[in-house]
């Protein structure tokens, strides 16, 4: 069944979690996707998945680690005559431990692809937005980027770089069509805690929202143009208890949750 598509949306990490239950529900509302991340076989399977919706789903295998990777996609854009109308800068990850003994290289290959990328593809793709006058934007932080993560110091960073760049970005772009929005899950139900290796932390075994649910409430603020959107009541008074907490009684608590011990 065809029927007429409200846009394009490009996902990154679109292979699994957050990203997958965007996807997932965005075709269920009519969006063309553009599906985004290094396993072939999970973005081939979503895509038909979704395809049956009536949507057009496209599979664009690519690694943001890689510096050059944003300027392959928005080129691939241009050259198949997609005009991307929503950009959902989902893909990230975390690693945990002592930040002396984790790599280096597996440190800036966070970096990379938790800040260096999505900087990059939001450049590229909303110069586009601002020829048409409309567009939106969607960034995925954390909850960890309202404070700062002992044992996940990087990754924790990364998230406050995604918050801060996107609130001035919505500042910039108010009243131009085009809207920015900053998505802050706190625990959820996704691989994301096995990668990051939180799994025997305190932390890492708290409940989770499901995938699902984070994803209905960041797709409703984004299409309302919200500049921050904080899934779930408990996430919500996670971040007000942020503000009011001495910073130095915060960081002993946020390293006491992700420790071993």
């Amino acid at each position: 069944m065809n029927r007429r598509s409200k846009g394009t949306a490009l996902i990154t990490g679109a292979s699994a979690g957050i990203g997958a239950a965007l996807a997932r529900l965005m075709a269920a509302e009519g969006h063309d996707l553009v599906l985004t991340a290094r396993r072939r076989d999970r973005l081939e399977e979503l895509a038909k998945e979704v395809s049956r919706h009536g949507i057009k789903a496209h599979v664009w295998l690519d690694d943001l680690a890689d510096s050059a990777a944003p300027r392959r996609l928005h080129k691939r854009a241009k050259v198949e005559g997609i005009a991307v109308d929503i950009l959902i800068n989902n893909a990230g990850f975390g690693t945990r431990g002592v930040f002396t003994e984790i790599p280096l290289d597996r440190q800036l290959e966070m970096i990379a692809v938790n800040v260096t990328a999505l900087t990059a593809l939001t450049h590229l793709f909303l110069r586009d937005m601002r020829g048409r006058g409309h567009g939106r934007i969607l960034n995925v932080a954390s909850l960890a980027g309202f404070q700062p993560g002992p044992f996940l110091a990087v990754y924790y960073a990364t998230k406050g770089y995604d918050y801060l760049f996107t609130e001035a970005l919505a500042e910039e772009l108010n009243g131009s069509g085009i809207t920015a929005s900053c998505l802050f899950p706190g625990v959820t139900d996704t691989e994301w805690q096995a990668v990051a290796g939180i799994g025997g932390s305190r932390l890492g075994r708290m409940q989770g929202m499901s995938a699902e649910a984070v994803a209905r409430i960041a797709y409703d603020g984004m299409m309302a143009g919200q500049r921050t959107i904080i899934p779930g009541l408990k996430n919500k008074l996670s971040a007000l208890a942020v503000k009011v907490t001495p910073r130095r009684l915060l960081t002993f608590v946020i390293g006491r949750l992700q420790s071993q011990r």
